[in-house]
């Protein structure tokens, strides 16, 4: 018996949701379904939306004595494997429903690709998030993190109980909106900010296949690991994501492997209207492998054999596209806007537990499904103590290098690491404070095996390079010297991967300091997620002279300063760089900018290591009784001048004391007693020098105090000239002085 006849979308949709035995196909007419149950055969026409939802929305019909062949060769019956995708969704919609906030949307339509990825290939140990020769899992769509939540949960790590899943998105709770890694072992990195996630991922993979190169032996492969990404529309388009990747294809990062939820629906609705790109011809053409999962919402062996021939591919990144529908299994809100950023409602959450053959409560988990995935308990102790005895050996014939890369596995510093620093006279000669630091750099790269990094194609001006070693590129990733090109964003949001890797791996990343305003939101997540990150920032004001107001900084300073968890470091000369370095190392869960000079600067008398680990101190004053009549505040180049006008002013009787205020941060954590001895409140009359902006000030000179600075955009002349017109002088300091 065969019938035809024309379908709706919704009349498509109730004929996909058949139960029992029999089968769906899809016929060579891409406007066709064909059903078949016993001797009854239906060919039925779908309108073109029906057309498209058969493909992006269908249900394959339950065989219930299936048994799949999952690529960890632990059967599991089709039954399970339903009911434990429909797990993922149920514990997502749930919390979502809960919280009343959230994006339930992409965890319903990626909950196939998670379980796959999590259940049957990534090498973990739920009870040891840390352990190293982990496979890394990120979510670059950080919206989705109940995705995350819920895997973490099934798989049995302790940071994610059924009480944290319940208290999705409330104060302290373990579940944020977006994932913490500092709030919740098992989350690699913090994303959020879309495309962040994917470019951290390729810090990862970077890690991993430097590493690799340095410690792996012949027949003795101690560092072995995957990096996993989900990222989505929003990702693709932010800009940050294309300079990653464009650099992972350029560096053949093998162990990269991105998942693509092209589920073709944002905030604003369908992609249709903004992003209608072939991304995967985009990354093949930044030398990727691509894949395509036409049916990322039932079918399973294709997600399966996508990840097998992605993992086959050792000399490019993968790119697998995964075609899903956002909010899958919602009859009203799959393929909509709707699923995205809100909770379904109460209506709508059991039209679709009634839709999925769902007929649990709230955050139930069935038997089955947690005796299913609780093997992981005891299969990642096994992948940890299997990969511990394979160190132990490797211990044996390769001590040395056992040795170092433990400190880079634990974060141990070499003993007596800073003296390697060098030491500065007032004698030596005069310097700006980028090359200073580019001595600094090349002395802490002997002793500090886990320093790596580079410049965004200004290595020879920020003075960046490690002269003792190459370049780390696809061929020699050994090396140690990152060209990230023209890629401020990317490059950030790299490093901020490489420091999530492993605690002893130390990244720092160098352009212009103007230029941070193209990688601000890679430097805020650093400070976000307590990533130890040095940003060498040189061409620090407008000290740099001809190249003009679009390269100087003016509000810079002050606008990292008023950012929480970052040190900002302005050293004045070599003792100072050398300490903006100690500190800058030590600070392990904090990143820090070091805001250095284009033009040659002094070496100080009264400068030194350990006040800058202070933050402010005193290099020189003739007053007694911790009173003198004037203090003068610097930091960096315009420390000088404020010696310059100390030296004068004492001429003609006056008790002048000159601080560097170094760093900001450090100082305010010194104690009342450290700060009164520095900056008395009984003395008034306080003038600041600094070339950027005034704002911000007065909390060190007091309503009667002067600030000297910059509150207008720059120019373009000789750097003397510039100051001199800026009154960034001794005598304009001077003539403040008396006017106070």
């Amino acid at each position: 018996m065969a019938a035809s006849s024309f379908l709706t979308a919704s009349h498509a949709q109730l004929a996909l949701a058949i139960s029992g035995q029999g089968s769906v196909a899809a016929p060579s007419q891409p406007d066709r379904l064909a059903l078949s149950s016993g001797g009854l055969r239906l060919s039925l026409r779908l309108n073109p939306k029906a057309a498209e939802l058969k493909q992006r929305s269908r249900r394959f019909v339950k065989i219930r004595s299936a048994v799949i062949d999952t690529a960890d060769g632990k059967p599991v019956t089709e039954e399970l494997m339903e009911k434990s995708v429909n797990t993922i969704r149920f514990l997502a919609v749930d919390a979502v429903e809960k919280a009343n906030s959230g994006h339930p949307g992409l965890p319903m339509g990626c909950a196939p690709l998670g379980h796959i990825l999590f259940d049957e290939f990534m090498r973990f140990n739920p009870k040891n998030p840390y352990w190293f020769n982990r496979d890394r899992f990120l979510l670059s769509a950080g919206h989705g993190c109940m995705l995350h939540y819920a895997l973490l949960y099934l798989t049995g790590y302790d940071s994610v109980k059924d009480e944290d899943l319940k208290a999705f998105r409330q104060w302290q709770s373990k579940t944020p909106g977006h994932p913490e890694s500092f709030e919740t072992p098992g989350i690699e990195v913090t994303t959020g900010p879309l495309g962040q996630g994917i470019a951290n991922a390729v810090g990862l993979a970077l890690a991993e296949k430097h590493l690799a190169a340095r410690f792996n032996k012949p027949n003795a492969e101690i560092i072995d690991h995957y990096t996993y990404v989900i990222l989505g529309d929003g990702c693709q388009m932010e800009g940050v994501s294309n300079e990653a990747c464009s650099l992972a294809g350029h560096w053949g990062l093998g162990k990269l492997i991105a998942f693509y939820d092209d589920n073709r629906i944002t905030i604003d609705g369908d992609t249709e209207i903004t992003f209608t790109e072939d991304v995967n011809a985009r990354f093949e053409a930044l030398g990727w492998h691509t894949i395509w999962v036409k049916n990322g919402n039932t079918g399973y062996n294709e997600i399966r054999a996508a990840i097998k021939e992605a993992k086959a591919v050792k000399d490019k990144p993968s790119l697998i596209k995964v075609t899903t529908t956002i909010g899958y299994g919602s009859p009203n809100k799959a393929n909509s806007y709707s699923a995205h950023g809100s909770a379904l409602d109460s209506e709508e959450v059991d039209a679709t537990r009634k839709n999925l053959g769902w007929p649990y409560d709230p955050f139930h988990v069935p038997e089955d499904v947690k005796s299913h995935w609780s093997r992981h308990i005891s299969n990642g102790a096994a992948h940890e103590s299997e990969w511990n005895a394979k160190f132990a050996e490797y211990e044996k014939k390769h001590n040395e290098d056992a040795t170092i890369l433990k400190d880079i596995i634990s974060g141990d510093l070499p003993a007596e690491w800073e003296k390697a620093l060098p030491v500065y006279t007032p004698e030596s000669p005069a310097d700006a404070t980028r090359n200073l630091s580019q001595q600094c750099l090349n002395a802490l790269a002997k002793v500090l095996p886990g320093l790596i990094g580079g410049s965004a194609d200004l290595a020879s001006s920020n003075m960046t390079l490690l002269k003792l070693h190459g370049n780390f590129q696809n061929s020699t990733p050994q090396e140690k010297n990152i060209r990230f090109g023209v890629r401020e964003h990317g490059m950030g949001a790299i490093c901020n991967g490489i420091a999530h890797h492993s605690p002893g791996l130390i990244p720092y990343c160098a352009t212009f300091f103007v230029f941070t305003d193209y990688m601000r939101a890679s430097i805020r997540l650093a400070a976000l997620s307590q990533a130890r990150v040095i940003f060498v920032m040189t061409h620090d004001s407008i000290g740099l002279g001809e190249d003009g107001p679009t390269h100087q900084p003016i509000e810079h300073l002050m606008s990292f300063r008023m950012m929480p968890n970052i040190l900002i470091l302005r050293p004045a000369d070599g003792n100072e760089t050398a300490g903006a370095y100690k500190v800058a190392v030590l600070s392990q869960k904090r990143p820090s900018i070091l805001a250095l000079s284009r033009q040659k600067l002094p070496q100080l008398s009264g400068t030194s290591f350990e006040g800058v680990e202070k933050g402010g101190y005193i290099i020189s004053d003739n007053s007694s009784d911790n009173m003198p009549d004037l203090i003068l505040i610097g930091s960096g180049s315009e420390l000088e001048i404020a010696a310059k006008a100390a030296e004068e002013l004492r001429k003609e009787g006056k008790r002048v004391r000159v601080v560097s205020l170094v760093s900001w941060e450090l100082f305010e954590e010194q104690s009342d007693e450290y700060k009164e001895s520095v900056l008395p409140k009984a003395v008034s009359a306080r003038i600041s020098i600094e070339a950027g902006s005034t704002f911000g000030w007065e909390k060190y000179i007091g309503s009667k105090g002067k600030a000297i600075g910059i509150d207008r955009f720059g120019a373009s002349a000789p750097a003397g000239k510039i100051y001199k017109e800026f009154g960034l002088t001794a005598e304009n300091v001077i003539a403040a002085a008396k006017s106070l």
